[in-house]
């Protein structure tokens, strides 16, 4: 390690807005796991999230983004760096032609609402999708036969401390992924929407919502953790596998959905790593098909 703890504290006297020390990542995981950020950042605003980036490279401190905390798992020896929140860049703008511009701190329930007051159809299907619109932007979050980059006209990020914006279009996306450079931040989106009447969106948005009912797992929970291979769910393969229930430590194969799994009061990131390795392994065995997780696992062990 080439830099320092004054080295960090360099980078947070630039910063304007929230600065936590040792912050356990528990606290910013919607699995409630994981160890410590040597240096928490919040924000408070684009510009500030400018000097925090160059403060950081010039310090040569490692550093990454974090949303919602959704799709998330932090080992247990926490993250060494600077871990960034992008959770005050959360404006929204409406724009003529039907098209919204989105931070990448909205949440998507802030959105879904907003364009629906609004009288704008086409981004509800993430109305039942929790976490942030930069997290949505950066995995291509989907649901219900859409996904976002099929509303995305333009892409806006931060790369070294310079803006840029580009074509949706011009984006490399797919199943889940985005295509970024390293050390490249999502900070929001254009949307190209379309004028609809509010009852007609507000009614799609109760259905979806209705269809996710039985993802209600009621324990803390990062949403699906594998993707689903071509062709096939992912709950289906690990059900079929018998793992309905299956657990180690305080982590959980969901007894609701199997493509969740859940804390159930005292696990540790080490629980759920244990726990998916040991799902990639049965479920291989039973069906031939090898999982890939869908959460983003960081830190260190």
């Amino acid at each position: 390690m080439t830099w320092s703890r004054a080295d960090l504290e360099r980078v947070a006297e630039r910063v304007r807005g929230s600065v936590l020390w040792d912050e356990p990542m528990s606290r910013h995981s919607s699995l409630r796991v994981g160890g410590p950020a040597d240096l928490f950042l919040e924000p408070a605003d684009q510009d500030d999230l400018k000097a925090a980036v160059e403060a950081l490279l010039e310090g040569g401190i490692p550093s990454m983004v974090v949303g919602g905390g959704y799709n998330l798992l932090v080992r247990d020896g926490g993250i060494r760096g600077c871990v960034i929140s992008l959770k005050r860049l959360d404006t929204m703008d409406q724009m003529p032609g039907a098209r919204l511009d989105v931070g990448a701190g909205v949440t998507n329930q802030a959105l879904t609402r907003f364009a629906a007051e609004n009288c704008l159809g086409g981004i509800e299907f993430l109305c039942g999708i929790p976490g942030s619109f930069g997290g949505a932007l950066t995995m291509n979050a989907g649901a219900n036969g859409s996904e976002t980059f099929l509303r995305v006209e333009s892409l806006t990020t931060m790369r070294g401390g310079e803006v840029l914006v580009r074509k949706g279009t011009e984006a490399e996306y797919g199943y889940r992924y985005l295509k970024l450079e390293p050390g490249e931040i999502v900070l929001g989106a254009r949307l190209r929407l379309e004028p609809e009447e509010r009852r007609l969106i507000e009614a799609r948005m109760q259905e979806y919502i209705a269809k996710r009912g039985g993802q209600r797992v009621g324990f803390p929970n990062a949403g699906s953790f594998f993707k689903n291979p071509p062709g096939e769910n992912a709950w289906r393969l690990i059900d079929q596998a018998g793992l309905r229930g299956k657990t180690v430590g305080g982590a959980q194969v969901s007894e609701v959905h199997t493509n969740f799994l859940v804390n159930r009061g005292d696990a540790r990131a080490a629980d759920f790593l244990t726990l998916a390795a040991f799902i990639k392994l049965r479920v291989k065995e039973e069906s031939g098909v090898e999982l890939e997780e869908e959460v983003r696992i960081v830190g260190e062990g």
